[in-house]
């Protein structure tokens, strides 16, 4: 994958540059922001802000992140010949009321997902927020995670952890790694669902959490291999450490089924089973 990534990732990020083709409202009730590439010319820029819908009057807030800022959260994962010298990568975040969840849509991204984005950005403690990711031609998008992170700091005034932050950056790059052996939709659901039952049963001993991975692929009909076990194993590790929203991760998992036409999965077999308990008790008395 680090060498897929290499193909498209020009640096990506959500980094802004001060511009003034868009205006800052300081009385704005909403909270929006806006983080563009720093590395971006004056036509990337304007393609970006395009796809991103939108134009001179808008209002949101602008901030900087550099290249800097990618290499320093991703480092650890990518070699800095992926990672690149030039952040181009661009998104939008707005505050959303309570129940909003968390929603993404991409533009001229080619290898992260939205249902990737969504996973990290949650793991993260982002919530209640629509994301908007756009590059000025077809990247990665890896690397926009970061714009992200540093834009929801911006309007929330909170400051995420930065074990959080390094779980959601180890989260996307597991999960495009593992997506390419089982596919995208597989690897969304099957990450979304380990990590519901991470959080929900406070998981935290190695045997624990290899147990969930099993169950949770047989559930979903996943084959993994050993590799990818490991890296989801690692991944989980990490992520019992983090203080996360039992009830976001339900929300989430089961929208990755409905969405994903995974819906025979977990839930389906729930009511399946109770289904046949019924069925049987009906039998039974008649």
């Amino acid at each position: 994958m680090r060498k897929f990534i290499g193909k498209f990732l020009a640096a990506g990020l959500c980094v802004a540059m001060a511009l003034s083709s868009v205006t800052v409202k300081a009385d704005s009730v909403d909270q929006k922001y806006l983080a563009l590439g720093a590395d971006l010319t004056a036509s990337q820029k304007k393609k970006v802000l395009e796809l991103l819908d939108l134009d001179d009057n808008s209002d949101y807030k602008v901030i900087t992140v550099t290249n800097k800022d990618e290499h320093e959260y991703l480092d650890s994962y990518l070699s800095s010949r992926v990672i690149g010298t030039r952040a181009l990568s661009s998104v939008t975040v707005e505050q959303k009321d309570d129940g909003n969840g968390v929603n993404v849509t991409t533009q001229n991204i080619s290898y992260c997902t939205s249902g990737m984005y969504r996973n990290a950005l949650i793991t993260a403690g982002i919530k209640n927020a629509d994301v908007k990711v756009a590059g000025p031609f077809k990247i990665s998008g890896t690397a926009a995670l970061v714009g992200v992170m540093k834009a929801y700091e911006e309007m929330t005034g909170k400051k995420i952890p930065e074990k959080s932050k390094d779980a959601a950056t180890d989260e996307l790059i597991t999960t495009g790694e593992v997506a390419e052996n089982i596919g995208s939709d597989d690897a969304e659901k099957l990450i979304a669902d380990v990590k519901q039952k991470v959080a929900k049963d406070n998981l935290s001993s190695p045997s624990e959490i290899k147990q969930a991975i099993e169950e949770s692929a047989k559930d979903l009909n996943i084959n993994l291999s050993d590799a990818d076990r490991a890296k989801i194993q690692s991944l989980m590790d990490k992520i019992s450490g983090l203080d996360l929203n039992v009830s976001q991760l339900k929300s989430q998992a089961k929208d990755l089924y409905d969405k994903l036409g995974g819906s025979q999965g977990i839930f389906d077999k729930i009511a399946a089973f109770f289904q046949s308990i019924f069925s049987w008790l009906s039998n039974l008395f008649s």
